[in-house]
């Protein structure tokens, strides 16, 4: 099986060198290479093509949002996983409407962080239960939600307990455990919610869902 190809963007050499270390502790990851703003990592996908570009948002010359919205243009096959300090809804909202697939903070577990990369590898989006909160809260607090429930198909009641648990940030692997069913049940589930509502990934199913007051975070 071909490991999964990661860049790692970062303008501290010492955050940079402990992803790329537990990152590539995974004997199906391979960190094919480093860069300290967005100007070089474009530079580098110029040259070679990663799977996954994990992304600072702040950093000099070129920052994370702008190196994003450039990459998801001309490279849309190469998946973004914003791994930051920043928690604003200014950072996390424009990353996600640039084009990254996931947003998880720098405070997260190892675990969590080679979650969120597999899983944004794997066509879905991740983000850390904070990040989940906000995006809700903030599509809540700035969109009315008077009839947006009702022009959506409804949901089973197994789809309605993993949009649930969506909103709260949980992985795929971690909604599977809570339910207990198996991951690619909770994949099936996803994709007929994101059949029924036209959607491409979780983040959508996240906020068309918090548009329609169907999800609320507590």
């Amino acid at each position: 099986m071909p490991k999964i190809r990661v860049l790692i963007v970062d303008d501290d050499p010492l955050v940079r060198s402990a992803l790329s270390h537990f990152v590539a502790r995974d004997p199906e990851v391979d960190v094919i290479g480093q860069a300290e703003n967005g100007r070089e990592a474009i530079a580098f996908l110029e040259r070679d093509l990663p799977d996954v570009v994990m992304m600072d948002v702040q950093m000099p010359e070129m920052n994370g949002i702008e190196a994003t919205a450039a990459i998801a243009k001309r490279w849309p096959d190469v998946r973004i996983l914003a791994v930051t300090t920043l928690d604003g809804s200014d950072t996390v909202l424009p990353m996600l409407s640039a084009g990254a697939s996931g947003y998880l903070l720098k405070d997260s577990s190892a675990e969590s962080i080679l979650a969120g990369l597999r899983e944004v590898h794997s066509g879905a989006s991740s983000l850390s239960p904070r990040i989940a909160s906000l995006l809700v809260q903030h599509v809540r607090s700035t969109a009315p939600t008077s009839d947006s429930a009702g022009t959506l198909e409804a949901l089973t009641e197994r789809e309605t307990e993993v949009l649930q648990r969506l909103a709260k940030g949980m992985s795929n692997a971690e909604i599977a455990q809570s339910l207990i069913v198996s991951e690619g049940t909770v994949k099936a589930h996803l994709g007929r919610i994101m059949s029924k509502w036209q959607l491409r990934d979780r983040v959508q199913i996240l906020v068309t869902a918090a548009h329609a007051g169907l999800v609320d975070f507590r």
